[in-house]
């Protein structure tokens, strides 16, 4: 049976993997399906793939219309209003925190080593932010057999981080050079680089799922330790200073509270249903 609210929530992991720095993993987190997404993801490469259509399809269906009809949105959004749009996905951020302690039952599961591991992966996530410098702004409009090779990597390299909280795809792009590339292919519909991006991206995703799949059956808590941390130190990553301009902040605070409403809204919601993690 097909879940179509899913749809909804594909838009919106969709939505994030086109800002460098908001993960679509961190989204998942939010929405509560996280969990799901993983062993969705990591099932349907498997004998049992029937079993994860309906979860999976409506959700592709909402990521690709997202890509695809916002992408331009989103650029203009960057472009001329990049405070007040990264302030809402940092109060998504706050506001999903306290959910992720939460379920894992921190007070009565964390360890030293747990809070340790947490702030060794929030320093590690927050320390990307120095590499900024490496973006290139030069666009690629044709494919080579160079370039193609390099869309095609960077699609393996970005998707593998789109499934980790607090890494985004689309940051990883920007580290490699080829995110405004990327960006410009998907709003001109170049789709032979669309195709080759996504080509890469289809192979990461089959390779973590099911490396991260293991670790939350295995070491759920460590993992949820992990993945708190990388939340957390995404917020360095994403926080895009301030600007000396009152209105603009006035309107930045409105998004942040807009944010977190949202991400405790889903919190409290998925919290009612299936409780803490056991």
């Amino acid at each position: 049976m097909f879940e179509w609210k899913n749809i909804f929530r594909g838009m919106m992991i969709g939505i994030s993997d086109l800002v460098p720095g908001v993960s679509g993993g961190t989204i998942a987190v939010i929405l509560g399906i996280y969990d799901r997404l993983i062993a969705a993801i990591s099932g349907f490469f498997s004998k049992k793939w029937k079993d994860y259509l309906g979860f999976l399809i409506p959700l592709a269906i909402g990521a690709i219309l997202a890509v695809f009809l916002l992408s331009r949105l989103i650029k203009w959004l960057l472009e001329f209003y990049p405070q007040p749009t990264y302030f809402f996905f940092l109060g998504l951020i706050g506001g999903i925190i306290p959910y992720l302690f939460s379920k894992i039952d921190y007070k009565n599961t964390f360890k030293p080593a747990h809070y340790l591991v947490l702030v060794v992966s929030s320093i590690a996530i927050g320390s990307t932010t120095f590499f900024v410098e490496r973006e290139s702004h030069t666009i690629i409009e044709t494919v080579t057999a160079s370039s193609g090779l390099v869309f095609f990597f960077s699609g393996w390299i970005a998707s593998m981080a789109m499934l980790l909280p607090g890494i985004s795809g689309s940051f990883v792009l920007l580290l490699l050079g080829v995110y405004h590339s990327v960006i410009h292919a998907v709003a001109e519909l170049n789709l032979l680089i669309i195709l080759i991006v996504g080509a890469g991206v289809g192979v990461g995703l089959i390779v973590s799922s099911k490396i991260i799949r293991f670790l939350l059956k295995t070491l759920p808590v460590f993992t949820y330790a992990f993945i708190i941390g990388m939340v957390i130190g995404s917020i360095v990553v994403i926080f895009p200073g301030i600007e000396n301009n009152i209105m603009l902040l006035i309107v930045s605070v409105v998004t942040f509270i807009a944010g977190f409403f949202v991400a405790t809204f889903f919190g409290k919601m998925e919290t009612n249903r299936n409780g803490k993690l056991s």
